[in-house]
Formats: structure tokens, C-alpha cells, sequence
């Protein structure tokens, strides 16, 4: 059963390559960490969730509204194949209820901020900015692209940042939840310029807070689709109990 049908649109997605070791703690018992050309990534990516249906439903002032959230990525061997996945460390969304169902269905990571946004266009190019505010202080992602799509490439940086199809959450040392998510294959605005302003600490703490001063390794921008969110599956990993002698 689908317990999500959506929209996301416009996804701004700022890449950071990473020490393996800071993630471990985050990482869900039968994943293990997914790297690209020797690179592990973490990524800050804002867009826009439109026409959001929760079990088939529509609900009043909760269809359209600003997604951010910090990721890294994940695969797990199951039969005979790799599944790609994300962990998320934060979602941050306008709406408390959509906060107070993720976290207590899905025990995800969401926060609930005051979020804007703003999309600009004119002849040569679009701007899509994604705003949320942390105390007093708002945070800020901006991307400048040209107008016309191209395909995400196979084997690439970009293919491996938005080709991943699960979502996993670490419950404890023994339990994993598992949820699937299906769209087709995105294609991309190129960028021409982009700007963040965040206090990365505060947002989300000290094991991130080198993001601050980091560039990113890549920043890309999908159009995006419709997705589906199926229903979460829970993986319980026993751990294995040696003999002694």
C-alpha cells in the first residue's frame, strides 16, 4: 500500500564529500555506507513537495509546501542485488502535522521551521532560492540555472546523487525501517551560479559544522516528478552470538 503520493519539484541539491567515520553512528544496522569514485557524500537539498496525498487524501493546507533536508547514502545486499538508499540526519517542513507523523510513524528526523521560497525567471535563466528560519536567524540555498532540461547521465556524479530508490531509518542497534520510493528517471537544469548562507551547526550539529566552510564537491538541480512513498517495512537484525569454548 502507497502511504505517500506527491510532487517534488525543483530539487536543489548541494553535495559535500566527507569523512565515512562521522556517519557511522547514523547508519541503519544492514546498510552500509554507498560510495561514488571513492567519495562518500553527504547532500543539503531544498525543494518543493505539490499535490501531496497522505493514504489518498488531500489534506486542507498540507499539499504544497518547502522540503530541506540533510542526507547521506546507503546500499543493502538483498536478494542477490544492491538496494540504493538515502538516510536522512534532518527534514525540515513548515507543517507541524506533517513533522508529528513522520517522526512518530517513521521515527524520521523532521523539524518544523517557518520556510519561504522563491522561483525567478527570466529570458536566459531561473533562480530558485529555498529559505528557512532557525531562531532568528533564516537560512538560505540559492541556485541560478539556464532554462533548458538535459539527461542526468548515466555512470555520473548526478546519476548517483538522485538514483536512489529507499529510505532508511536507524530505529536502534537491532532495527531498521525500510520504505520505497518510486518516480522515473529525473533530468536536470544546468547551473550557472548558486550561493548558501546556513549556520551548519546549529541546523545540525558539531559532527557537521566543517560543511561551514566547505565547498561543495557538486551542485545540481532536477526538475523532479511524481513519486510514491510505499509503506515502511520493519528489518530486524539479530546480532549473532558466538560460542564460547
Amino acid at each position: 500500500m502507497n502511504f505517500l503520493k506527491a510532487e517534488w519539484k525543483n530539487l536543489a541539491l548541494f553535495n559535500y564529500e566527507v569523512h565515512a567515520k562521522i556517519l557511522e553512528k547514523y547508519l541503519p544496522v544492514g546498510t552500509e555506507i554507498d560510495i561514488w569514485n571513492n567519495k562518500c557524500y553527504v547532500s543539503l537539498v531544498g525543494f518543493m513537495f505539490k499535490n501531496t496525498k497522505v493514504l489518498g487524501v488531500k489534506v486542507p493546507f498540507h499539499i504544497d509546501f518547502e522540503e530541506v533536508n540533510l542526507r547521506f547514502y546507503v546500499k543493502k545486499f538483498e536478494n542477490a542485488e544492491w538496494k540504493r538508499g538515502v538516510v536522512f540526519i534532518k527534514e525540515i517542513v513548515p507543517k507541524k502535522a506533517i513533522t508529528y507523523i513522520a517522526n512518530t510513524l517513521y521515527q524520521e528526523h523532521y523539524e518544523t521551521q517557518k520556510m519561504r521560497h522563491e522561483i525567478h525567471e527570466n529570458e536566459n535563466a531561473n533562480t530558485f532560492i529555498y529559505q528557512w528560519k532557525n531562531g532568528k536567524e533564516w537560512n538560505t540555498i540559492e541556485i541560478e540555472t539556464k532554462k533548458n532540461l538535459s539527461k542526468i547521465e548515466i555512470d555520473s556524479e548526478a546519476e548517483f546523487i538522485t538514483e536512489h530508490y529507499f529510505g532508511y531509518t536507524k530505529i536502534n542497534e537491532e532495527t531498521t525501517f525500510e520504505y520505497e520510493v518510486t518516480h522515473p528517471r529525473w533530468e536536470q537544469f544546468e547551473v550557472l551560479n548558486h550561493r548558501i548562507d546556513i549556520d551548519f551547526e546549529k541546523n545540525y550539529g558539531n559532527d557537521f559544522k566543517s560543511l561551514q566552510t566547505q565547498k561543495p564537491t557538486s551542485v545540481f538541480l532536477a526538475e523532479g516528478s511524481k513519486i510514491t512513498v510505499k509503506n515502511k517495512k520493519k528489518l530486524q537484525i539479530l546480532p549473532v552470538l558466538e560460542e564460547m569454548y
